[in-house]
């Protein structure tokens, strides 16, 4: 349930990129353009438009764009440009550097993503950057969380709806003597949370809320400051309800005092072409106001409609 609008008919691609060519042309550059392109075209269509522009000008139109945008606009533009897994791969890179370091944007990407997905991720990182991801997780982070992320980011689970009952229920037993006893990082609440496959870690959390009268995220919640159990929480969240986990980052984004851009640019860009209509629906059912509403009430200018449009609010 993706909300971006791509209208019925679409320019050709060797269009697009004279058209995008011409908004970089003279003193100023045309943002209003660049919006109405870009952020109306889907990833296969941004991706021809690319190639376009490379064959026709011998340039690279992210390099172009990134010398004529700025701001988190141009980091908009340019994160929504890049093809999902590049965009991944990327967004794991700059979050494994010393000054941009962010566990739960490993977290998040690892566990939101298809198999399929985080595969192409794994294999353009190492294409892009020469090296693994989990190489570069893992000597990025160290103790619990490099034990609970390195097994997240090389998962390859099982994609389909096929549930075995029995073992939800022996798993559910597991993780709760795992939790009751603090051991948040044990081998067996990894290997549970990072192997099995979505639709089985559903079954096993309903059954441990069933059988123990808890939810999971109630009972890892006992140490507020703990990094190791907010990732916990968090990997849960986004392994079985993608839409509240990242509801809740576009909540905490816009609700902080000042703008978290970065995280607002990421969800909207990432999730746009995804469940970006089911996130919305459940930002205002938890909000009681519209997430365009809210965006448009903390952002402004070029970066408001770009990510306005995003979210299926621009025009086509």
């Amino acid at each position: 349930m993706a909300t971006l609008i791509v209208p019925s008919s679409v320019p050709s691609p060797d269009d697009d990129a004279a058209q995008l060519k011409k908004a970089f042309a003279g003193w100023g550059t045309n943002e209003a353009l660049i919006i109405e392109i870009l952020a109306h075209r889907n990833a296969a269509q941004r991706k021809l438009i690319r190639d376009a522009y490379g064959a026709a000008y011998g340039e690279d139109l992210l390099k172009d764009l990134d010398a004529e945008l700025s701001s988190d606009f141009q980091r908009a533009v340019l994160l929504w440009t890049l093809e999902p897994a590049d965009r991944d791969a990327y967004l794991v890179n700059e979050a494994s550097k010393r000054l941009t370091a962010s566990n739960v944007v490993i977290m998040e990407i690892a566990c939101s993503r298809s198999s399929t997905d985080l595969f192409k991720v794994r294999q353009t990182y190492h294409a892009r950057y020469k090296k693994s991801l989990e190489e570069d997780v893992a000597y990025h982070t160290s103790g619990d969380i490099r034990k609970l992320l390195v097994p997240l980011v090389t998962a390859f689970r099982y994609e389909g709806d096929e549930v075995n009952m029995t073992l939800a229920r022996s798993e559910a037993k597991i993780l709760h003597a795992k939790i009751s006893e603090k051991a948040y990082s044990d081998d067996e609440l990894i290997r549970i949370l990072s192997t099995r496959s979505k639709a089985q870690i559903n079954a096993t959390l309903n059954h441990y809320n069933d059988h123990f009268g808890n939810a999971i995220n109630k009972d890892l919640k006992a140490d507020p400051n703990n990094e190791v159990l907010t990732l916990l929480r968090a990997a849960i969240k986004c392994l079985t309800s993608p839409e509240k986990y990242f509801q809740k980052v576009l909540r905490m984004a816009i609700n902080k005092l000042g703008t978290d851009e970065w995280a607002l640019t990421r969800v909207v860009t990432t999730r746009a072409e995804v469940d970006m209509q089911r996130i919305a629906e459940e930002y205002q059912k938890r909000n009681s106001i519209p997430l365009a509403k809210a965006i448009a009430g903390d952002t402004s200018g070029d970066y408001e409609k770009m990510l306005l449009a995003l979210v299926g609010k621009g025009h086509a």
